[in-house]
């Protein structure tokens, strides 16, 4: 029995030495005149832009090569930025719009009994287009909503809540330009209107990656994925540009781009921060040029007009994290703005709660503001501006 096992071991092993060993690179063999060929072996799954010598870029490099020729990086990579911390957006305020017509003022009482039975106001609030007051307090008695104002006194008014949209905060170089979604889409798989949708939907404030544009139909398109591109309506730029503006002294500033309604904030020659803002909508432009923060208030009441009969009267309760740049226009956090990325305002830089607080914490009196407009469209000549109330 031991024999005949050490027979059968002996002849497995001499059948196992002597096989033909198979080529290693060997992919397919063909019979040819001129003798057997061995094929070349498949690359790994890599950028190759030019043919490799010892490998076929096929299978998934000839994808990635066909993503990479689309201007598209590999590997595909996330921003490099993450958003400011949620706590930014908390205050120890709340506030509430006022709703009442333009000729109807509004009244404020001693105390809270008073205003529920509407009984001997001590003060009014100027009748306006826009009013907002600030409160620490409220109550529902009623049916009706009361609040307290800073002050002690009470009225009554709806509380409300503030957009949470906020930009991004980064700690390395981004590789390509990048925005945000304004209003829904669908993409479609080539520039143009022709093109087929590819059957995906963007939200507004999606946070989107450009890697190209391309005219086509009239307007501009950004190529946003692989087969994958948005017209220039639906999206809002920041187009990385870390070279400092004329007359930048000390490596920091604030750029808006009043044409894609985007800020970015460049600190030793870096990008740190961008997001989507409001400004100044015709005839109230923010003004273009190179400014600097001269004041800068935690909480700022605005208030004022602009047409003649005084018919659009606001009343802007403690604005948070105001920073004046130019006369009365300012950075300031907009708590009665619903959506950025769109002209909105009479002047003003308005911010998020979120992304001012950021700003706030960020700049310095003194630092340099670029307001500046890539289309051209907005006037530059300084004599159409002048100091006037702003928000």
């Amino acid at each position: 029995m031991l024999k005949r096992a050490t027979f059968l071991l002996t002849i497995a092993f001499l059948l196992f030495t002597f096989t033909p060993a198979s080529p290693v690179n060997a992919a397919i063999t063909t019979q040819s005149d001129a003798g057997p060929y061995f094929g070349d072996v498949v690359c790994a799954p890599d950028n190759y832009r030019q043919q490799s010598l010892d490998c076929l870029p096929l299978g998934p490099s000839q994808s990635i090569n066909s993503i990479v020729t689309q201007g598209i990086p590999y590997p595909i990579l996330d921003l490099p930025a993450a958003h400011p911390s949620p706590d930014l957006a908390k205050l120890n305020i709340g506030f509430a719009k006022i709703n009442i017509d333009n000729s109807t003022q509004a009244a404020i009482y001693g105390s809270l009994d008073a205003a529920v039975n509407g009984e001997n106001p001590t003060r009014y609030l100027q009748a306006g287009a826009t009013i907002y007051v600030s409160f620490v307090s409220q109550m529902d008695v009623n049916g009706g909503h009361y609040v307290m104002l800073s002050s002690g006194e009470w009225m009554r008014a709806s509380p409300g809540d503030f957009s949470k949209f906020s930009g991004l905060v980064f700690h390395a170089a981004p590789r390509n330009n990048f925005g945000w979604i304004v209003d829904q889409t669908i993409p479609r798989n080539a520039p143009g209107y022709a093109s087929p949708e590819i059957g995906k939907t963007y939200y507004r404030e999606t946070l989107v990656q450009i890697y190209q544009e391309v005219e086509m139909d009239g307007t501009t398109w950004y190529q946003t994925g692989f087969d994958e591109w948005i017209e220039r309506r639906y999206i809002r730029q920041v187009v990385v540009n870390t070279t400092p503006p004329e007359g930048v002294t000390n490596n920091r500033w604030i750029e808006v781009n009043l044409y894609e309604q985007t800020l970015a904030v460049y600190d030793n020659g870096q990008l740190v921060f961008a997001t989507l803002v409001a400004t100044g909508a015709e005839p109230y432009f923010t003004r273009p040029g190179l400014h600097q923060i001269y004041l800068k208030k935690e909480l700022e009441t605005m208030t004022g007009s602009f047409a003649a009969d005084k018919s659009d009267y606001y009343y802007l309760a403690d604005v948070p994290y105001t920073m004046y740049f130019d006369d009365a226009r300012a950075l300031h956090g907009a708590y009665w703005r619903a959506m950025f990325g769109y002209e909105q305002s009479h002047g003003c830089v308005n911010l998020s709660i979120i992304d001012s607080h950021w700003l706030y914490d960020w700049a310095k009196e003194g630092d340099y503001v670029y307001v500046w407009d890539p289309s051209g469209q907005t006037p530059t000549d300084p004599s159409f501006y002048s100091n006037i109330s702003a928000y």
